[in-house]
């Protein structure tokens, strides 16, 4: 079954820093590029302003969507070793380095902000807080004060607010829809109906941490003990959990058994 972990490196990946070797002006890093070797894939950060380095800026300027481009036909392998074989004078490439990852923008992020240039966190504005599974949970406790463990961007176009929050779900019982291993992003406190929601559930009375939490779809059925009109009255006849993918079985619970965390919203990486 899923469940939400601490920040741990998971993968292998690769870096290299690209760098800008101006006449008069000491070899500058300006980008990352950032590759998952097991699948080809490619994560690119370049400064957005390359005037304080020239006033000559047509290259670079033209540098991100080239690089993309080349990204998406060729795979980030073949870029990778096109670039090591051509880049030279102005635009240079430093030699692999490897890193471990839990998550390739995350990381991307880190590794521009202590090789390029530093990055502003804006908690809510710009960026959301990563929290382990326990620290979530804690959060909603009146007794614990929690702190993220680390800041990282919230999605493009998204409209933030301080119920939202990033964690890695661990496991395949959720796939296709949430990969093993990916960072999801989540509210706290969902409104409304519970009905067919993908939930971050806390479950009592287990004692192995990695089963405590897990991530379901919550159904319920539900039965009329009493009352009528307005005043009706009812309690739950069955609440099962259920994964999305077949090859995990479902199951029951209680409602004392168990805690709604948070509402799952979407799979960031």
């Amino acid at each position: 079954m899923p469940s939400i972990i601490p920040i741990a490196g998971r993968r292998e990946g690769a870096y290299v820093l690209l760098e800008a070797a101006l006449p008069g002006r000491p070899v500058t890093p300006v980008g990352i590029l950032l590759i998952d070797p097991a699948a080809d894939r490619g994560w690119l950060r370049l400064r957005a302003d390359f005037s304080s380095l020239t006033d000559d800026t047509e290259v670079f300027d033209a540098l991100e969507e080239d690089l993309r481009a080349r990204l998406a036909e060729q795979g980030a392998g073949a870029l990778l070793a096109a670039l090591e074989d051509s880049l030279s004078n102005a635009l240079r490439i430093s030699e692999r380095r490897k890193v471990e990852v839990d998550s390739f923008s995350r990381v991307l992020e880190k590794l521009y902000a202590e090789h390029v240039e530093p990055v502003a966190a804006a908690p809510f504005r710009t960026h959301l807080p990563l929290y382990s599974l326990r620290a979530a949970a804690g959060r909603l406790g009146e007794e614990m004060e929690v702190e993220p463990e680390d800041w990282v961007p919230a999605p493009e176009g998204m409209r933030l607010s301080e119920d939202l929050f990033v964690a890695h779900v661990v496991g395949q019982s959720m796939e296709p829809r949430i990969p093993d291993g990916s960072l999801n992003l989540f509210r706290f406190h969902p409104a409304g109906s519970r009905q067919g929601k993908i939930l971050l559930i806390q479950r009592f009375g287990v004692l192995d941490e990695t089963a405590r939490f897990t991530v379901k779809r919550y159904t319920s059925r539900k039965r009329v003990t009493g009352g009528d009109g307005e005043d009706v009255q009812w309690e739950h006849e069955q609440i099962r959990l259920e994964p999305l993918n077949p090859a995990f079985e479902p199951w029951d619970v209680e409602p004392q058994d168990f805690a709604v965390v948070a509402e799952w919203l979407r799979v960031i990486e």
